[in-house]
């Protein structure tokens, strides 16, 4: 494997690693504007990470530097602050972005239900008949085959491509993390940064990139981290030390507050890791070294994307699929509910035609992605997409409002929910790993994935309700952990009944509209229903 020093390889690397506050544009070039853009169709490079919680880097207000490459991308490009994941699980949210479509239209609503996705055509078929070359480096967890596409090497979270034969750091590595089977781990992983999976993807991604052809390509960079294991080698375990680190927002004293699912999970928790709530200094601190073990290879991406000069005609967006309760709650992983610290995804938008700003001041989501990506190419969205194009946003346009002024997001596999004192099938989500393994659990089980759940925000009130009509109402800016329900007070109704009416809007509009047949329905140009046709 490469054994180049991924913190400090080139002068370049030290300048874009420098952070946000610098004037010097050479180490990243400014985006041509929307007049300048080159002929030809650009790039598309979609960056994702696995489980990573907004609000944990310098930009978003944090005290520790965890991803100066990602908050220069944001600064010179265009963040969506307000975007959010179709659902807080992997498959769900990932076809999704694939297909513009919520779960309860493509189908997927378990991780283990991928095959059966329903779509006409998802993004990758769109690129492809548009002359794009394609690839997949990282993880995929979603419906697309290999097959579809002219490159691909595939990694999990305990498995990842290696060339043939090979080397055996690699393979010993992959047994390493088997045996560590989704735990946190007490020590430094025993290997170079340069056998974790985000160098070797990165590794695979510039083969892509640097193999000659006449198309324009297409490459979704998928890590699998921050999600669990939570493990990361020297230097970054040392990085952001747990006794330094501040007091979380919420502990497991909140749980009463949230109920028996809750309560059930941090149990399940606690049977398979026992006391593991008191190491959840070190959990955060082995998260965050993960976030700047990516940061360090996303900048080594876009430093030699910068040295071959492909910045300039390169659309990039950087997503990911859910957060991490990362300690909050008495809480690690996902699992339950559909939370702000679950359902809120970093959104970075970047390349020719975008229009650096702050933020993109709109509610957003992972479904918008592959409208956004269609428009941007010149390509007519296809038949049954439910996200809306970002792309006049993006470009500093106006829009109309309204379209933007609430997101929606939705989980549960059906059925009713599991309540306190109900029978549970033993050992539910109890796992046992390879032989020899540390024990794990699977937090996304029949009991905390029980039943539905949707979820519509607008401004700083977010509402929830289930298929039993049980609903909470939060006031985000004074409860952000959304511990005091304010459905049914006096002093929301307003609010309340605002909400209720948007609520029950998504949930009509994204009614699916496939399979199309002898008929076919007015469409809203750009999925904008608030305004049908947007002059520009």
């Amino acid at each position: 494997m490469p054994t180049t020093n991924t913190r400090n390889s080139t002068p370049r690397r030290r300048e874009f690693l420098a952070g946000i506050s610098g004037s010097s544009v050479a180490a990243f070039g400014a985006p041509q504007s929307a007049s300048a853009q080159p002929p030809g169709k650009p790039n598309i490079l979609i960056v994702m990470t696995d489980q990573q919680r907004v609000g944990l880097t310098r930009r978003s207000g944090f005290p520790l530097n965890t991803m100066p490459a990602l908050d220069r991308l944001a600064a010179r490009g265009a963040p969506c602050d307000g975007a959010y994941t179709t659902a807080p699980l992997c498959g769900p949210a990932r076809v999704s972005m694939l297909t513009g479509r919520w779960p309860h239209a493509h189908r997927v609503r378990q991780n283990a239900a991928t095959g059966e996705a329903r779509f006409e055509r998802d993004i990758f078929d769109v690129l492809r008949q548009a002359g794009y070359k394609t690839g997949l480096t990282g993880k995929n967890h979603s419906h697309l085959k290999p097959e579809r596409l002219d490159f691909c090497r595939l990694y999990s979270h305990a498995s990842g491509w290696t060339p043939e034969p090979a080397p055996a750091q690699s393979v010993e590595f992959t047994e390493w993390m088997k045996q560590l089977n989704h735990a946190v781990s007490e020590v430094p992983t025993p290997f170079p940064p340069e056998t974790q999976y985000p160098f070797r993807i990165v590794s695979d991604a510039i083969e892509f990139i640097d193999t000659p052809s006449q198309k324009p390509f297409a490459l979704w960079v998928s890590f699998p981290e921050p999600h669990n294991p939570y493990q990361v080698p020297k230097p970054y375990f040392d990085m952001f030390p747990p006794e330094s680190l501040s007091e979380r927002a919420v502990g497991p004293e909140a749980l009463k507050a949230k109920g028996f699912k809750w309560e059930w999970l941090h149990g399940l928790e606690d049977r398979t890791y026992p006391g593991f709530d008191q190491n959840w200094r070190r959990l955060r601190s082995n998260y965050l070294g993960m976030l700047r073990l990516i940061d360090d290879q996303l900048a080594r991406l876009m430093d030699h994307m910068d040295s071959r000069g492909l910045l300039a005609n390169t659309i990039i967006v950087f997503v990911s699929d859910h957060g991490d309760f990362v300690g909050d709650y008495g809480l690690m992983r996902k699992g339950v509910g559909i939370p702000e610290v679950l359902t809120r995804v970093p959104m970075i938008w970047y390349g020719p035609g975008i229009k650096p700003v702050s933020n993109v001041d709109a509610l957003v989501s992972l479904a918008d992605v592959m409208p956004t990506l269609c428009e941007a190419i010149g390509a007519p969205i296809p038949f049954g997409v439910q996200g809306r194009s970002l792309w006049p946003l993006l470009q500093g346009r106006e829009y109309p409002r309204e379209e933007f002024r609430s997101v929606y997001a939705e989980v549960g596999f059906g059925g009713l929910h599991y309540r306190n004192g109900d029978p549970v099938p033993p050992k539910t989500g109890m796992l046992s790993g390879a032989p020899g393994a540390r024990p794990t659990f699977d937090e996304l089980n029949s009991v905390t994935q029980s039943g539905n759940l949707k979820m519509v925000r607008w401004g700083n009130f977010k509402l929830t309700s289930d298929m039993m009509g049980e609903v909470q109402l939060y006031d985000l800016a004074t409860d952000p952990f959304e511990l005091k329900n304010l459905y049914g007070t006096p002093e929301v109704a307003a609010e309340q009944s605002r909400l209720l009416a948007e609520l029950l809007k998504w949930t009509v509009r994204t009614e699916d509209d496939l399979p199309s047949s002898a008929y076919v329905p007015r469409r809203s140009s750009r999925n904008w229903y608030a305004q049908d046709a947007q002059p520009g």
